[in-house]
């Protein structure tokens, strides 16, 4: 039986690359029949990253069979899985987030949970000395991701470790990583294609405060203006989200990846008291500018209050 590698829905960079990654090390090094696959259509920087490094695109599927083998990587919410994933075969898992619970398994399976920035750094360090035969696409890839989850590094929630290896990988590839950064950043940016639905729900996460239930949705860009010209309508989109979603409410931050904050659309009462009592803001209008929020997993999500 073939393994399944994925990551999240909505995937990013860290949970199109990872799979390809892993897939790669299963295949060619462990000698497991594994392939990546997707939940759902990656964002433009994903799918940038696939075309630059010459990868075919992963199938892109919204179940899984009874008894699949599968390794879940930069993820362990089964808020973000499959609805079965429960009845499938997990054989590890692959991690960079808080562990939150709900998954069972069929029996003992690995499992690597670190406090690191990217799942492709986690996976350099479990190849060992097998990480040397990476062919330069899988390396880019790796590369990729990093960049991705640490906007360059800018994320407060990069290590040294994720800073060193993409440094490392930049060299070996004979890349300008800055120049390179940069590109990926301008691949996420442009938004032109996507609704105002397709917008919120790009890269979200699902999260629970005291009873509420949110949609925690990040808009990372090197051009926040292209988002804000469309604050009017995508803060109406936010009730059919919702509505069809089953959350009480989205929270919608755009992080400006060079000017390093974030603005938070606060159109009711809800979200400027999730403003003022979680990052202290005062709120005038619509929105607000939190400077130095950057990270949802470290600086978003553990602070939400209502």
């Amino acid at each position: 039986m073939t393994t399944l590698v994925f990551g999240h829905k909505s995937p990013d960079t860290d949970s199109t690359g990872s799979p390809l990654i892993w897939a790669w090390y299963l295949n060619e090094v462990k000698g497991v029949d594994a392939k990546a696959v997707l939940l759902g259509e990656p964002n433009t920087e994903a799918a940038f990253v696939i075309e630059k490094w010459g990868f075919d695109k992963p199938e892109s599927i919204s179940e899984v069979a009874e008894g699949q083998d599968v390794v879940i990587v930069d993820t362990n919410n089964p808020a973000e899985l499959p609805d079965a994933i429960n009845d499938a075969n997990v054989t590890a898992i692959i991690d960079h987030h808080k562990l939150v619970g709900g998954l069972e398994t069929k029996g003992p399976i690995d499992i690597t949970i670190r406090p690191l920035a990217c799942t492709a750094t986690i996976m350099y360090d479990l190849m060992g000395d097998d990480a040397d035969k990476m062919p330069d696409n899988i390396k880019g890839a790796m590369l990729s991701c990093i960049l991705s989850d640490t906007l360059e590094f800018r994320s407060p929630t990069t290590t040294d470790v994720d800073k060193a290896l993409a440094e490392k990988l930049a060299s070996e590839l004979n890349i300008n990583l800055g120049q390179y950064a940069s590109e990926m950043f301008e691949a996420k940016s442009d938004i032109s294609a996507f609704s105002d639905a397709e917008l919120i729900r790009m890269d979200s996460k699902e999260y629970e405060v005291d009873g509420t239930k949110f949609r925690v949705s990040v808009l990372e860009t090197t051009a926040p203006k292209l988002v804000l010209d469309r604050k009017a309508s995508i803060m109406e989109s936010f009730k059919a989200v919702e509505a069809e979603d089953g959350v009480d409410q989205v929270l919608l931050f755009v992080v400006d990846i060079l000017n390093e904050e974030a603005t938070f659309f606060t159109p009711n009462d809800l979200c400027k008291t999730v403003a003022e009592k979680s990052f202290g803001a005062t709120v005038e209008g619509d929105s607000v500018v939190l400077p130095g929020i950057m990270s949802r997993k470290k600086q978003i999500i553990p602070n939400l209050k209502v």
